[in-house]
């Protein structure tokens, strides 16, 4: 039996699954490492960390193996998307990553406008300027970190890092690439005249190749440090969001994706580069080749949830902190809650705008607060799914992973809430998966990557909208969209208190 493995590199914790060419998830092992976050808006992490964590778990998947390290052929990765590397003239890192979910950009965003045009932006990026996305933190440095910035050779996003220590070549990909306002989405290409314009050197941008591209080789070191073979291939991989979709089967027009993670989105598959959807929702090119997706972001989605146990049921398990959200009627007996706990993105491309509970009584108990976190959840993401079908898309069946496919009420909630068909698949690893699809794609193991997708996805449940509560949520939804508009201002008010 031949093996490959699939590195998600996320924003909390690096995952690593050993999958097997039936698509069994035969090992999977995950390290956590932390955020920084020294002002309100900032979040950083040491580049060095995911490289230290991502060996260890490596090295205890091969510890494991009963097999021969040979028969592990490949290897591909995804990662969170937009987070800054730069690196010096020697390829070491010059300051630690800003992560996608850092706002401190919002200076820099209008500069791109001043400098580029919101018309031209839209126009060959497919995206708006926002703080998330890498260019404005470029920005960000040449502006207030000049000597570092004088010092940059070359810019890598996370996962393109770790690959880089991995096989010791400078790569990225068009995929994760979309994800920076510099590359030319419907061209495959760097964008020249969007550097020129913003005064950013050409030659910061690295190498482009696609997702399933075979880049190298582990170097000698790095695989004395696994125990891996130097033979196993390594695959380029794919944005988390580009590899959640093809780990979930989204390879074909009318598939429909919702992963719940730190953030949450709602993403699907489109064969076309030139649809217009005015920068209300992310254009992105995808993992298989010359095709692409629309996306929409929750930034705190599954980080809501997560957010509010710490604080509230620090120490409790996921399973007890959600019990008895079941019990709690459509709508938690009148309390709703707002997930911008770091801002938002879609539809309200805001830093400033944060969290709210609204409808708070004595009679509320914690299972309505938790009931209430999940679907404040559930309605930001329905806005992005409202923006798809007021464009024309038919959505009416969703496959729905991450942290929200992890509990069958979530599930129910999300069929009444969009409205639409939610299926469970059998594995629920998304991005790790989606790499390893690439890795196994990549290794020759099958002739397309649909055909690589289908074998290593499997649906399991199937959840249907219930009339009733389809109504209600309706409702309750055009009482959610009223609270942005009514809060902009007193958050607006409140970020001078802020620390």
């Amino acid at each position: 039996m031949k093996y490959v493995l699939g590195v998600d590199l996320g924003t909390s914790a690096v995952k690593v699954l050993l999958v097997n060419q039936q698509g069994d998830v035969v090992q999977e092992t995950s390290k956590s490492y932390p955020l920084i976050q020294e002002k309100s808006g900032y979040s950083e992490q040491n580049p060095e960390e995911w490289v230290e964590k991502t060996t260890e778990a490596l090295a205890e998947i091969v510890s494991n193996f009963n097999g021969s390290v040979e028969d592990i052929e490949g290897i591909s990765f995804s990662g969170q998307m937009h987070g800054l590397v730069l690196l010096d003239e020697n390829n070491e890192v010059l300051r630690n990553a800003i992560l996608w979910n850092d706002t401190r950009t919002t200076k820099q965003c209008q500069d791109i406008y001043e400098l580029v045009g919101q018309e031209k932006l839209l126009e060959i990026t497919k995206n708006p300027a926002l703080e998330g996305f890498t260019l404005p933190k470029i920005l960000w440095v040449k502006e207030n970190e000049p000597e570092v910035f004088a010092k940059a050779s070359v810019f890598l996003l996370p996962k393109d890092y770790l690959r880089y220590r991995i096989t010791g070549k400078l790569h990225s990909e068009y995929s994760d690439a979309a994800g920076t306002l510099l590359l030319n989405v419907a061209e495959k290409s760097w964008s020249e005249e969007v550097c020129n314009l913003v005064g950013v050197p050409a030659k910061l941008c690295p190498p482009l190749v696609e997702s399933f591209d075979c880049v190298g080789t582990l170097t000698s070191d790095y695989a004395g440090a696994t125990g891996l073979s130097e033979s196993t291939k390594v695959f380029a991989g794919g944005a988390d969001n580009a590899c959640g979709a093809v780990g979930s089967g989204i390879l074909s027009e009318g598939k429909t994706l919702a992963s719940i993670g730190t953030s949450g989105v709602i993403l699907s598959y489109e064969t076309q580069n030139d649809l217009d959807f005015e920068g209300k929702v992310h254009y992105f090119n995808h993992s298989q080749e010359n095709a692409y997706y629309t996306m929409g972001v929750t930034l705190a989605a599954g980080y809501s949830l997560s957010w509010f146990k710490d604080v509230f049921a620090s120490g409790e398990s996921f399973e007890s902190f959600v019990d008895g959200i079941d019990t709690v009627p459509v709508g938690s007996n009148g309390l709703m809650f707002t997930p911008y706990l770091v801002g938002e993105r879609t539809p309200h491309a805001d830093s400033v705008i944060r969290a709210s509970f609204i409808g708070a009584d004595a009679s509320h108990t914690r299972k309505d607060f938790v009931r209430a976190v999940i679907e404040g959840i559930t309605f930001s993401l329905n806005e992005s799914i409202e923006i798809f079908r007021e464009n024309g898309k038919k959505i009416d069946t969703i496959i729905s992973i991450g942290g929200g496919a992890k509990n069958k009420t979530w599930l129910q909630i999300q069929a009444d809430l969009f409205n639409a068909e939610i299926i469970k698949l059998k594995s629920e690893q998304g991005p790790g998966m989606g790499a390893a699809i690439l890795a196994g794609f990549g290794a020759g193991w099958y002739s397309t990557l649909q055909e690589c997708a289908d074998k290593f996805t499997e649906p399991a449940e199937k959840f249907v909208p219930i009339a009733e509560n389809v109504e209600k949520y309706q409702k309750l939804f055009g009482i959610y969209k009223q609270i942005y508009k009514q809060t902009k201002e007193l958050n607006q008010q409140l970020v001078e208190f802020r620390l």
